[in-house]
């Protein structure tokens, strides 16, 4: 026995006893879904623990079918712990020694048995959490690929996982997170792969998370492990899709399941990995690498298009004679920069407004929208052409980036690069610009450099960031997750 265990309370012999635990520590008669159910085999008491709503009744009914038969057949009474033990009818049964590991267990959807006169119970595993389907994720479709994405079920999840890797060194370890809330969170990596220091770090954040529970689930676990601050950039990507996670596995990844959240949390990773997306895979590596590069477009026009316009608007002195045209050609009152904040937080209403509007209303919504802060808004002369045009254009360059978080952490940078334009112009540009870049370089995830291969310099990495290889000569692993099998293929 554990020094851990010698401490909790271990189970009575008495089942009245247990059942009196129960009722003052666990509500049992006071929560209605926590219930027992009492009967008696060969003389002796036994109860059995559950909870509605997270069990398989069908299991149970099964269990209980079995259980009672044993007065037919059976006639030991010296042995009814073992008896019962043996016709649990279920591929998952453990003893727990401790009053609290089986509340824990019973309490995360499990059954616990108490046989009167003995210090042990037994935990089957009959779960079925309420849930939904796996269904394709809104925010990484496909034109073409699979279908499925993960949800909130940590079992259905790993399931997924495993139906694309089967490896027999692919590992999913379980771990218990917040006092309260007992959280279910699994570390999943393929052993001969991923690096076991990175492993370590991760398990050991994870078992210091000293929390009443985990109410937004894995974001609350990102905060713990990567200790972000205010740093607006995300330190891990998040994916929703079981392809995705099962090539991060095959590349040395790591990955963090966390129960009751379809986003799983990939480690280490790098501002580009937040830059691709599945899409890139499922085409010809030809059109892959022209996707890629018209979303870099995008997201480079995200960042910088709206300072650079404003510059020449402030020096059109700067403006080739050939590009004389760009900037505001209408008077105005209201200063451009003033314009083009209230144009940021108009779409921002507008982002969020699309999230909590009832998608029957959402279109709508947006029709609304397009007359009201687009055309209406140039007429009374609260905008000029332009800035719509280049705010529109920022706008769809953020919403190309595969990632919600970068997507945003760009759009503050651009507001910041835009005040320093402001106040200083063209030194501001450059300024601003170079405080942007010194950022990224500064920023770690994990002791993994925010901007590699860029920044250290690895030019035969770097040039898989730029073009989409083809798999068959994509053979070492990215050395930035330290692999310990570096090699993808044999031959």
């Amino acid at each position: 026995m554990s020094s851990e265990n010698e401490n909790k309370t271990r189970i009575y012999k008495d089942a009245d006893q247990v059942e009196a635990y129960f009722k003052k520590n666990v509500g049992l008669g006071t929560s209605f879904d926590l219930g027992v159910r009492k009967f008696v085999i060969l003389k002796t008491d036994i109860q059995m623990y559950y909870v509605n709503g997270l069990c398989d009744t069908s299991f149970i009914t099964d269990i209980l079918s079995q259980l009672v038969h044993i007065n037919d057949k059976e006639t030991n009474k010296t042995k009814v712990f073992e008896i019962i033990e043996n016709r649990l009818v279920n591929q998952s049964v453990s003893r727990v020694e401790t009053l609290d590991e089986m509340v824990d267990q019973v309490l995360s959807g499990l059954i616990g048995v108490i046989v009167d006169g003995t210090p042990t119970a037994l935990v089957v595993d009959v779960r079925s959490y309420p849930g939904r389907s796996p269904e394709e994720p809104d925010t990484e479709k496909v034109v073409r690929g699979s279908r499925d994405g993960y949800v909130e079920n940590i079992i259905l999840n790993t399931a997924l996982t495993r139906r694309r890797i089967r490896d027999e060194n692919l590992r999913f370890e379980m771990l218990k997170v917040g006092e309260r809330s007992k959280t279910d969170i699994s570390i999943g990596y393929i052993k001969d792969i991923a690096d076991p220091d990175l492993i370590e770090v991760i398990r050991k954040e994870l078992e210091a998370i000293d929390l009443d529970g985990l109410p937004m689930a894995d974001k609350t676990i990102e905060e713990f492990i990567v200790k972000q601050g205010y740093n607006p950039y995300p330190l891990v990507r998040y994916t929703e899709r079981p392809d995705v996670a099962a090539a991060h596995l095959l590349e040395g990844h790591v990955i963090i399941i966390v129960d009751t959240s379809p986003s799983v949390i990939l480690t280490p990773t790098t501002i580009f990995h937040h830059m691709q997306h599945a899409e890139e895979y499922r085409q010809s590596p030809a059109v892959g690498t022209m996707i890629r590069w018209v979303r870099f477009l995008g997201i480079i026009a995200s960042i910088f298009l709206l300072p650079v316009w404003f510059l020449f608007v402030l020096e059109p002195s700067m403006l080739p004679e050939k590009l004389a045209f760009i900037g505001p050609n209408e008077h105005t009152n209201i200063p451009i920069i003033v314009q083009l904040f209230i144009a940021e937080i108009g779409i921002e209403f507008l982002r969020m407004a699309a999230i909590h509007t009832p998608t029957p209303l959402s279109t709508a919504m947006g029709l609304i929208a397009a007359v009201l802060i687009g055309q209406i808004a140039i007429d009374v002369g609260l905008f000029v052409p332009e800035v719509i045009l280049y705010v529109s254009v920022a706008t769809i360059g953020t919403f190309v980036t595969p990632s919600l978080e970068l997507g945003v952490a760009n759009k503050i940078a651009r507001l910041g690069i835009l005040i320093m334009v402001a106040i200083f112009h063209l030194p501001g540009l450059v300024g601003g610009m170079t405080l942007f870049f010194i950022l990224l370089v500064s920023i770690k995830s994990l002791n993994t450099p925010y901007l590699w291969p860029f920044i250290p310099f690895r030019p035969k990495a770097f040039s898989h960031i730029l073009i989409r290889r083809t798999l068959p000569g994509s053979r070492i692993r990215p050395s930035v997750v330290h692999p310990q099998n570096k090699y993808r293929q044999t031959k």
